[in-house]
């Protein structure tokens, strides 16, 4: 028995019973494959049915507001995913008649659909003879062959690419895919795999040389970017409600089009005076009286090439500040129908 039959034998004995295993169709691969990029299966897969229950189809996704598609990828963090799969399907429906491209080169002329996810959906869609190729995909194949080119580099990749489409089986390519993916994350995972396991143990060098932790190769990592970030949470109150004043994100920089407060951001850590004088010349509290409830401990929120510093000074505005542009009042028991980003979210969990 060769490596693709080993593979696909063990496939068909293992896989998990994962639902967009059960279709063929675009729409519900692509959207299962954009949800599952950065983000574990048990996570995704409760965004995939609730993406599905408010948007059944390219349509209707196409059809809702960029604030509602926001809002309900909340908490899954690299939001261009979540604008980029908007987009598309706008493009899609509008350009495509709501029909996908069926191949892999016509998918990557959609934005926010690469190499992996074009593959991908070719593949198990429209039975493509593409091979995919993605951290379980490279793990899997820089082990079995001993790879020494990093994988993160376009040297590194061009020689897995062609490994991974030497293997593939063209009369099922989409099942095949789904074969190499699945062995990455149950049996050749990143630490302590599983290789009593393997249908490809007695083949794999990196096995045969003892050296498994040595594969994948990466280059090194650069250290995390850190940011200050200091929130001013205005409040007061209008007709015996409170209002909090918040700031819709609109630049290219993270969480775009997402929501939070008013924000010096400042080299290095700074003490609460020396804030609020920054905001008194940018303008943020002038013209209006007010006094400062009081200041949170500092948050730490971890992206993958930044590391943010939060802390949030709460203020009591005694009449009703003007707002600037991107800034609006919203009522406080209202935020939370807003798209917010997961640090904002963690301390309105104290607030509210």
């Amino acid at each position: 028995m060769n490596l693709t039959e080993s593979l696909l034998r063990w496939y068909e004995n293992n896989k998990r019973p994962l639902p967009w295993r059960e279709t063929r169709d675009p729409y519900k691969i692509w959207l299962s494959e954009v949800i599952l990029q950065q983000t574990r299966v048990t996570q995704g897969t409760n965004y995939y049915h609730r993406f599905l229950a408010a948007f059944p189809d390219v349509q209707c996704l196409a059809a809702a507001e960029e604030q509602d598609v926001l809002k309900l990828w909340q908490g899954l963090g690299y939001y261009s995913r979540a604008r980029n799969m908007h987009h598309t399907a706008k493009e899609i429906a509008e350009l495509y008649g709501g029909i996908f491209p069926e191949s892999a080169a016509g998918l990557k002329k959609l934005k926010g659909i690469g190499d992996y996810t074009a593959a991908a959906i070719a593949s198990i869609c429209f039975n493509e003879a593409v091979a995919v190729l993605d951290g379980n995909v490279a793990r899997v194949i820089s082990r079995l062959y001993a790879i020494d080119t990093p994988i993160d580099t376009n040297s590194g990749r061009i020689i897995l690419n062609e490994l991974a489409n030497a293997l593939l089986d063209s009369s099922q390519p989409g099942t095949f895919n789904q074969s190499v993916m699945e062995l990455g994350a149950l049996v050749c995972t990143p630490q302590s795999p599983l290789c009593a396991d393997c249908p490809l143990a007695l083949s794999c060098e990196a096995r045969k040389k003892n050296e498994i932790g040595k594969f994948p190769v990466k280059t090194p990592k650069k250290p995390p970017t850190i940011r200050h970030l200091n929130y001013i949470v205005i409040s007061f109150l209008q007709n015996k409600e409170e209002f909090i004043l918040m700031r819709k994100r609109t630049g290219n920089d993270i969480w775009k089009n997402l929501y939070d407060f008013p924000c010096i951001e400042t080299e290095n850590s700074a003490e609460v005076d020396q804030i609020l004088e920054l905001c008194e010349k940018q303008g943020l509290l002038g013209g209006f009286p007010y006094v400062v409830r009081n200041v949170s401990d500092e948050y730490i929120h971890q992206l993958s090439h930044r590391r943010l510093l939060a802390k949030f000074i709460r203020i009591d505005a005694r009449e009703i500040p003007a707002t600037k542009a991107n800034m609006s009042a919203v009522a406080k028991a209202q935020i939370t129908e807003l798209p917010l980003p997961r640090l904002i979210d963690r301390y309105l969990a104290t607030l509210l």
